[in-house]
């Protein structure tokens, strides 16, 4: 089960600040957008409406988080850079993955929602230097204090964790 749950393994915050990691985030991060668009390609509303797996939810709805999810994370990054030590809270994803936009609109305005995103959001975490990366917000949920390197790895690692749990469903179904 976590095989399909995590195809490429469950999240691991890094300890230290590396910037030569930040370059590889961001490209991950800036990348993302093409890289789901491709992992959805050529799938019908049939195969769009497939849970990735038992329980889970649809391709179209792992799409619309992803929106979601981001969306949060670019305003995370905001703050975290123009406040000192924000307090933000969690959002309920499983919550939001039931809204009736997340069930039934198709998946390109999501998608279009990604791309232009991404790119505002790599072009901002581009510009900033080291010292910015260790700005922190304090996590309402987890009641922690964390840095936007985390935050930013977090991401990185959550985009390329959705898009292979929707390839990961590819290969098991033999959707080519």
């Amino acid at each position: 089960m976590d095989d399909i749950r995590y195809p490429i393994g469950k999240f691991k915050a890094p300890e230290t600040f590396r910037e030569e990691e930040i370059k590889q985030w961001i490209a991950d991060i800036r990348q993302a957008p093409a890289k789901l668009r491709e992992a959805v390609s050529r799938l019908n509303e049939e195969q769009l409406n497939t849970p990735y797996r038992d329980g889970g939810w649809t391709v179209a709805q792992v799409v619309h988080h992803l929106a979601d999810a981001s969306m949060n994370a670019f305003l995370r990054t905001k703050w975290i850079l123009t406040e000192d030590v924000p307090s933000i809270k969690p959002f309920e994803e499983s919550e939001w993955a039931k809204t009736i936009e997340a069930r039934s609109l198709p998946i390109e305005p999501s998608l279009l929602l990604l791309e232009g995103l991404h790119e505002r959001w790599t072009r901002l975490l581009g510009s900033l230097c080291p010292e910015d990366f260790a700005r922190t917000f304090y996590h309402e949920g987890t009641k922690e204090t964390v840095p936007l390197y985390v935050l930013t790895a977090l991401y990185a690692w959550h985009v390329k964790h959705h898009t292979a749990q929707i390839i990961s469903l590819r290969k098991r179904k033999g959707w080519n």
